[in-house]
């Protein structure tokens, strides 16, 4: 089996955050399995419950998360920055500091190697910044997507040596980049490898490599973002140096973009610092993310994970999917504000041309689908064309999952050879479906949700008809209805100022620690239920004389459920705060009807 970085060894999670996120959003979500998590009343769970003073079912919560006394709870709400690890326990820690430091003494040449998705542009720009503030200039390069391909290569190492380079600090990639950095030594160039995914079978002949990832790195937290990484590496730089340690904490905005972006679990380490790094961007003085706030009108608003995935991370990621993603970095280290401003401009207008791609190859897919497959009886689809742009393929093939709720490939062909971004549902490793089929491939690579492959053009038809049959023998009918979480089922009138502010001290939400979902019986509506905007569902849901306003986006196929049923509606929903010309309101954010 080949394993090329870009579809291997690479945890791209793109597929993860539309499989993790958009069963919120979907368009067409019928039938769901409501899967309850709740575990029954124990001892220790109505102890928990006692101890905290907090309803059970919070308590039962707080349990599932590995929260069973009242000192787990103080770590899980009240962990700040003094309880972060001390960088120098990560393998390669102090090999990368001296030889850092020893530059930065000599005046020598850096160059910052980063990634084109948001954890590689935030992880680059936090770097160039401190450096800046330590009074050191450095070079910095992002590989372009379509030109260069993912991660340390040949012609970036060129061009380092071009610029004289001493030495190349990668974020976000490297860890598999055995024979570039074999490359970058013999043309006299240290390489610091700073990354956060898999290890292959050999490591790079680096000078230092940081990944708490790699075999017998002794670090306790294994799931840093490759930002957090980078951080990491400078939070020890200011450990040894006559620096006030403090001013590292500044840059947490950028750790919290790209640590939810790349929908890393958000616990332990990771909790601590993207908590941080949210409070810090909503106060932040960069000028270009204040720029992106301010074209996206989320400048002077709270920010949570949802805003950076949503909002943010599409337009950091547009120029990259399209092709340079330095433009991004510009943007975030500039000193000028009307050069940042008019990147923002620039990365908006980007994300306004991905979407419109996305949307066309979207159409062209689902045509092709409907024409070519019959989606209530195959099993898995694989779709090729050579109009469709590299970019985007991984978010269509997401939105194809999403409609169809089937395992997906898009691949894009040029030149006899095809490119192709996999996505699979919930229960079925498309890793391992690839696998059985890596005799056909070109190279494939990536984990059980999300994966990337090459082939040949003329096998594009065999690698249809093999994964078909490898999906009859492993799919069952109950894999094919996509799950939906929940929490508990709690009454409306639970929903007091109490139980509101502990959810808020549970944020920031995401993998490994996600927003609670909550099922309610007996739900009657107030008014007429009505479908607004881009088939939005919003009414008011009454239970014991309380009264609260809903909104299921993209969930107004499911108006039927309320005007049939009005005297016996179950909903599944989360709790959220709605901020609406000044004035913040309680609101139930609708998952599901029955």
């Amino acid at each position: 089996m080949i394993v090329t970085p870009s579809a291997g060894n690479r945890i791209r999670l793109t597929g993860l955050l539309w499989m993790y996120f958009t069963l919120i959003r979907s368009q067409e979500i019928v039938n769901l399995q409501w899967q309850r998590t709740e575990i029954e009343e124990t001892e220790l769970i109505n102890v928990l419950s006692q101890e905290l003073t907090l309803p059970p079912i919070l308590a039962n919560i707080l349990y599932q998360r590995g929260i069973e006394s009242l000192d787990d709870a103080k770590i899980y709400f009240r962990s700040g920055l003094e309880d972060l690890y001390d960088p120098f326990l990560m393998l390669g820690m102090e090999q990368a500091v001296d030889r850092i430091l020893l530059a930065l003494k000599k005046k020598e040449k850096i160059l910052i190697y980063g990634d084109y998705d948001v954890d590689g542009i935030t992880s680059t720009s936090m770097l160039v910044l401190i450096f800046r503030k330590l009074g050191h200039d450095v070079q910095y390069f992002i590989p372009n997507r379509l030109t260069d391909g993912y991660g340390l290569s040949r012609a970036g190492i060129e061009y380092a040596h071009d610029l004289d380079i001493d030495l190349i600090i990668t974020v976000d990639c490297g860890i598999t980049a055995v024979e570039e950095v074999s490359y970058a030594n013999e043309l006299g160039i240290d390489v610091i490898i700073s990354d956060h995914h898999q290890t292959a079978n050999e490591l790079p002949p680096a000078l230092a490599i940081l990944d708490p990832k790699r075999p017998n790195c002794p670090y306790p937290f294994k799931e840093l973002a490759g930002v957090g990484v980078a951080f990491k590496l400078m939070q020890g730089i200011v450990q040894k140096s006559e620096i006030d340690p403090d001013f590292i904490f500044s840059f947490l905005d950028f750790v919290a973009i790209g640590s939810s972006a790349d929908i890393v679990p958000l616990m332990d380490e990771n909790r601590i610092l993207t908590r941080a790094g949210l409070e810090q961007l909503n106060r932040t003085e960069n000028l270009g993310l204040k720029s992106l706030l301010r074209n996206t009108n989320l400048l002077g608003k709270s920010l949570g994970t949802g805003q950076i995935i949503f909002v943010m991370a599409p337009r950091i990621n547009a120029v990259g999917r399209l092709g340079d993603a330095m433009k991004a970095v510009h943007m975030l280290t500039s000193s000028d504000p009307e050069e940042a401003q008019k990147i923002a401009d620039l990365l908006e207008t980007s994300n306004q041309e991905r979407r419109s791609i996305d949307e066309q190859t979207f159409n062209e897919a689902v045509e092709m689908v409907e024409e070519k497959f019959d989606p209530e009886n195959d099993s898995f689809f694989v779709l090729s064309s050579d109009r469709w742009h590299q970019g985007v393929i991984g978010i269509v093939a997401s939105r194809l999952v999403e409609r169809y709720y089937r395992p997906t490939i898009m691949i894009s062909t040029d030149n006899g050879v095809g490119k192709g971004s996999a996505r699979s549902i919930h229960g079925f490793n498309i890793y391992d479906a690839l696998e059985s089929c890596n005799d056909i491939m070109l190279a494939f690579g990536g984990h059980k949700y999300a994966a990337g492959l090459s082939i040949n053009k003329e096998e594009i038809n065999a690698l249809r008809a093999r994964l078909n049959g490898y999906a009859d023998t492993k799919l069952t009918e109950e894999m094919l209805i996509p799950v939906l979480t929940v929490s508990g089922e709690i009454r409306l009138s639970d929903i007091d100022k109490k139980f509101l502010q502990v959810l808020k001290m549970m944020a920031p939400f995401g993998p490994q620690n996600a927003r609670p979902v909550f099922t309610s019986k007996g739900i009657k509506t107030v008014g007429s239920p009505a479908i607004v905007g881009n088939n939005h569902l919003r009414f008011r849901a009454s239970q014991d004389n309380v009264v609260i306003d809903a909104i299921g986006f993209n969930l107004g196929g499911l108006l039927h459920r309320l005007r049939s049923s009005n005297d016996d509606i179950e909903i599944a929903y989360y709790i959220e705060e709605n901020e609406w010309q000044g004035r913040i309101t309680t609101q139930l954010r609708i998952r599901d009807i029955r």
